[in-house]
C-alpha cells in the first residue's frame, strides 16, 4: 500500500538518499586508484608535487575514474527516463563492464586534449605575455570540453555508436546547444562548488556530488536528446505529407491527361 501524506513524502526522501548515496559510494569505489592518486594534491606544498599527482592521476583516470563516471551515468539515465525502482548494483556493474572499452578510449583522448590545453594555458599566461589574454580563450575551452565529457557519457549509456562517433556528436551537441550546455556548467558548478565550499558539507563528496551532477548533466543531455527526436519526427511527417501530396498531384495530372485523351478519341 502507497503511504500518502508526510510520511509518504518522506518514505520517498529516504529512498532518494539511499539511490543517490548507494550510486555515489558505487563510484567512488571504482576509481579508488584514480582517488588515492589525486589526494595528496590536499597536502602538496609545492607546485612540482601538485603536478606530479596531477599526472599520475590522469594516466590511471581512462582505467578506473571514466569506466565508473559511465556506470554512474547509466544508473542516472534509468532515474531521467523515469526507471527509478532499476536495482543499483545491477544497472552499476554491468554497464561498468559494457561501457569499458568506450569509456576507457573516449577516456585517453579527453586526458590527452585536457593536457595539451592546461600546457597550452601555461604557455601563454606565464611565457607570452604580449598574448596573454588569450590564456582566457584556453579556459573557455576546456570549460566547453568538460560539458562535452558530460554529454560523451550520457552518449555512451544511451546510443550504440562507434567512440569515435560518440566524441564527435558529444562535441556537436555541446556546441550546438549552447543554452543546455551553459545550464549543465553552471548547475554542476553549483553542486560542486557547495561540496567543497567547507568542512561540514564535505560529506556531500562521498555520498551525493558524483550522482547530483550525473543526474543533472543526463537530464540536460536527455532534454536535447527528446527536442532533436521531436524535429526529426515533424520532419518525416513533413516529408510523408509532402510525398502524399505530391503523389496525389501526379494522380490528378494523369488524371486528366486520360481524360483529355478520351476526349480527343470520342472527337
Amino acid at each position: 500500500m502507497e503511504m500518502r501524506g508526510l510520511m509518504g513524502g518522506l518514505y520517498k526522501i529516504s529512498e532518494w538518499i539511499m539511490r543517490l548515496s548507494v550510486t555515489n559510494v558505487l563510484w567512488i569505489l571504482c576509481s579508488i586508484p584514480y582517488i588515492l592518486l589525486i589526494f595528496p594534491v590536499l597536502f602538496a606544498k609545492t607546485a612540482d608535487e601538485i603536478l606530479s599527482s596531477f599526472i599520475l592521476s590522469s594516466i590511471v583516470a581512462p582505467f578506473t575514474l571514466f569506466p565508473a563516471t559511465a556506470a554512474m551515468f547509466a544508473v542516472a539515465r534509468k532515474w531521467v527516463m523515469g526507471e527509478v525502482d532499476a536495482p543499483l548494483l545491477r544497472t552499476f556493474f554491468r554497464n561498468y563492464k559494457d561501457s569499458y572499452v568506450q569509456s576507457m578510449v573516449g577516456g585517453i583522448l579527453y586526458v590527452i586534449v585536457f593536457a595539451v590545453l592546461i600546457v597550452d594555458f601555461q604557455v601563454y599566461l606565464k611565457q607570452l605575455h604580449s598574448l596573454q589574454i588569450f590564456s582566457y580563450l584556453f579556459i573557455a575551452i576546456m570549460a566547453l570540453l568538460a560539458v562535452s565529457l558530460f554529454n560523451f557519457f550520457s552518449m555512451v549509456v544511451h546510443y550504440h555508436m562507434k567512440t569515435f562517433q560518440l566524441l564527435k556528436n558529444a562535441v556537436l551537441i555541446t556546441i550546438g546547444r549552447p543554452i543546455r550546455s551553459v545550464s549543465t556548467a553552471v548547475m554542476c558548478g553549483i553542486v560542486v562548488y557547495i561540496s567543497f565550499s567547507s568542512a561540514k558539507l564535505m560529506f556531500l563528496v562521498p555520498f551525493f556530488t558524483g550522482s547530483i551532477v550525473a543526474v543533472i548533466a543526463f537530464w540536460n543531455f536527455y532534454g536535447i536528446y527528446t527536442k532533436l527526436q521531436q524535429q526529426m519526427e515533424k520532419a518525416a511527417q513533413e516529408e510523408e505529407t509532402d510525398a502524399a501530396d505530391q503523389a496525389l498531384l501526379e494522380g490528378e495530372v494523369v488524371g486528366a491527361s486520360k481524360e483529355g485523351q478520351r476526349s480527343g478519341t470520342n472527337k
